[in-house]
């Protein structure tokens, strides 16, 4: 029997309510059959069977919330039950099922090894994907490799991805043979690391004395000091998913200290990845034992972060599981009949029959075919996006065809040499297969090079995919803002009231929204080949924020259902967020079309760059008091705005842009015309 863990079921999802169980204990499920329905903050999602088995445990009742990674039923394997052998003691069997993690990492080592494996579980490699097609092992059985070194490439329903290894070892077997189905979250293949001539050695001191040393053995192997054993036990906490594709952060702020008594659930570090700034929580409460990095350092998903002393009845509860997990382990490494080969053995999992002699010189197993298919890595894809060249045209220098990053920079390289042999201070800049290196220019004073990295890096790329990709056109305006400034202050006084401050900007995006009810295809995103118009019913209106991690563009959700006091209240609390660099994931996904306000700090005129895949963005200069001339010739004194729309030319035509823009100014030049569609 094995505890069914729940896996990922969402980008940043860290929990879910158990809707409805759609099995009972005792029931006999098939591999896919839907067992339960959960409910996330995005959807209500089914989860499946992963093999035919009978039903034996379930862990929450319907309302429960139920936590990722965390084991949701117990599932006895049907084809493995009647021939497995009982366990030793009913001891020995709530210890294996206490400590499913613990048993699954003691499952490589078996008694008649010479040198202790360990087994490479497949990690989470994208939303909502629970397997992957193995296309082509990079390595083969008994070859050396070493710390992220590609070891397989793996295709997903959303893409083709490599599987670095992580640590430096020798491949001892492969699991899947090319084609196969490999399953996320179990053994991919199995190696001996470097390190571990010691820990085999180590090993083999267990082994020899008697079986009161090998549950001490086991205690020390949990990181419980004999000084702390009553105190609790020292756990780490390993840093979960935090983003889709996203495999490390940048260390921005620990919020705690070594020795710091924390809660569960406490803040106990702000992590910076390209998308945002995300606080992590303590899983139990308990005191800072080590923090495993420094602010500034690059921490990698799946590894620890932190470990933390826990203590109370829930820790001794979590100690004696984990103990007990690792005595399991250690007395099935032992006697060579552990639970964890158990669950292989049932399982029959067919391994890659390969040979080292296959892989010798360029004897491979052919690649399969897949039409369409273009043979590159996700790093020489986004590479490729970033030069704008279409991969289906690149002829790759690698094995069987694969394209390498080298092949996209030689061909962007061709591409522009037209252009480059006019201009002899090419010749300064040399460019590698590796990335473009330029000579520095003597100089007299420092020179300073910092990574571009985080939000920066992440603004970097967006801006630079939205001007190779979209055709930008820009219409200017100017808007008279006497009325709006007049029914701004009289309403002051009433948001005071509430403490919330009044802007002018919850104005522009109540605005902005009314006049999208009537051209929706501003509202609307084109998708990457052109091919498809997506429109959108909820006005989800975003606006920088100049943080203290650099420009962001939250935006608030479903304007077209709020009232001008919800926005303001809304955009208040997400400004506040953004400076303290602290904004929450929501608000920086799904925006459909996005305000500049460049006259917060002076600006007159800009042109902005459109938030791609949005379709329009509108700069906001500041407000000036200018002369104008009434009908009469006369001079008179107005307060001026200037506007700068830019638009997506593939979709919005510029006769389409000026009439919504004028839409959307008379909502400001009369103000009290918004009335009339308040809800």
């Amino acid at each position: 029997m094995s505890d069914f863990i729940l896996p990922d079921i969402g980008e940043g999802i860290v929990e879910c309510e158990l809707v409805k169980w759609l099995v009972a204990e005792g029931d006999v499920i098939e591999e896919d059959q839907p067992v339960a329905e959960v409910m996330t903050d995005k959807a209500l999602v089914e989860i499946p069977a992963p093999y035919k088995g009978r039903v034996t445990r379930l862990y929450y009742q319907e309302g429960d919330i139920a936590k990722v990674h965390a084991p949701l039923f117990e599932l006895v394997d049907e084809s493995g039950e009647a021939g497995a052998p009982a366990p030793a003691s009913a001891e020995e069997s709530s210890q294996v099922d206490a400590a499913p993690e613990a048993v699954a990492k003691a499952e490589p080592a078996q008694a008649g090894d010479d040198n202790a494996t360990e087994d490479f579980i497949l990690p989470d490699i994208g939303e909502g994907i629970v397997e992957c097609e193995l296309l082509e092992w990079l390595v083969s059985e008994g070859e050396h490799i070493e710390e992220d070194q590609p070891v397989a490439e793996v295709m997903t329903d959303k893409a083709t991805v490599q599987i670095p290894a992580m640590h430096a070892g020798t491949v001892k077997k492969l699991h899947y043979a090319v084609g196969e189905i490999a399953k996320v979250h179990e053994p991919l293949f199995a190696m001996q690391p470097d390190d571990e001539e010691t820990a085999s050695d180590n090993q083999e001191n267990v082994n020899e004395p008697s079986e009161e040393s090998s549950n001490t053995a086991a205690d020390t192997h949990v990181n419980m000091p004999q000084n702390e054993s009553a105190q609790g036990i020292v756990e780490d906490f390993i840093l979960p998913d935090i983003g889709e594709g996203i495999v490390e952060c940048e260390i921005v702020k620990w919020n705690v200290s070594e020795g710091d008594q924390i809660e569960e659930d406490q803040a106990v570090v702000e992590v910076m990845t390209d998308k945002a700034v995300v606080e992590i929580p303590a899983k139990n409460a308990g005191v800072v034992h080590k923090l495993y990095h420094a602010q500034g350092d690059i921490a990698k998903v799946h590894t620890p972060l932190f470990a933390l002393l826990v203590a109370g009845e829930g820790a001794a509860a979590d100690s004696n599981q984990q103990a007990a997990g690792v005595a399991s382990s250690t007395a099935s490494a032992q006697s060579g009949d552990s639970t964890s080969q158990q669950k292989t053995s049932s399982k029959d999992k067919p391994t890659a029959d390969i040979t080292p002699s296959k892989f010798k010189e360029g004897e491979y197993e052919p690649p399969v075919v897949i039409e369409g298919k273009v043979l590159a890595s996700p790093a020489v894809r986004r590479v490729a996006r970033e030069h704008n060249i279409d991969l289906s045209g690149v002829t790759g220098s690698g094995k069987k065809g694969r394209i390498l990053k080298a092949d996209v920079i030689a061909l962007s390289a061709n591409n522009t040499s037209d252009t480059a042999k006019s201009k002899e201070s090419s010749q300064t800049s040399t460019t590698t297969a590796q990335g473009s290196k330029v000579t520095a220019t003597s100089t007299s004073g420092g020179v300073r090079v910092e990574k571009v990295r985080g939000i920066q890096a992440a603004m970097a790329k967006q801006m630079s995919a939205s001007v190779y990709t979209i055709p930008h056109f820009t219409v200017s305006d100017e808007v008279v803002m006497d009325n709006l400034m007049a029914l701004r202050q009289m309403l002051k006084p009433e948001f005071e009231a509430k403490d919330i401050k009044l802007s002018f900007m919850p104005f522009f995006v109540k605005a902005l929204s009314l006049a999208l009810t009537e051209f929706p295809v501003i509202n609307s995103q084109l998708n990457d080949d052109a091919s498809e118009l997506t429109y959108f019913d909820d006005h989800n209106i975003g606006f920088a924020v100049d943080s203290k991690i650099g420009l962001l563009v939250p935006n608030i959700k479903g304007v077209q259902n709020l009232s001008l006091l919800d926005i303001a209240t809304q955009m208040q609390e997400i400004i506040n967020q953004a400076r303290e660099g602290r904004i929450a994931g929501e608000h920086l996904k799904g925006g459909t079309i996005s305000i500049s306000n460049i006259g917060a700090i002076g600006g007159i005129t800009a042109t902005p760059v459109i938030n791609k895949p949005e379709a329009a963005i509108v700069a906001l200069g500041k407000t000036q008091k200018l002369p104008r001339f009434d009908e009469q010739g006369n001079v008179f004194a107005q307060h001026i705005m200037a506007v700068n729309w830019s638009g997506d030319h593939r979709i919005i035509d510029g006769a389409t842009m000026v009439k919504f823009n004028n839409l959307w100014m008379s909502y400001l030049t009369q103000p009290e015309k918004m009335l009339m569609h308040l809800k």
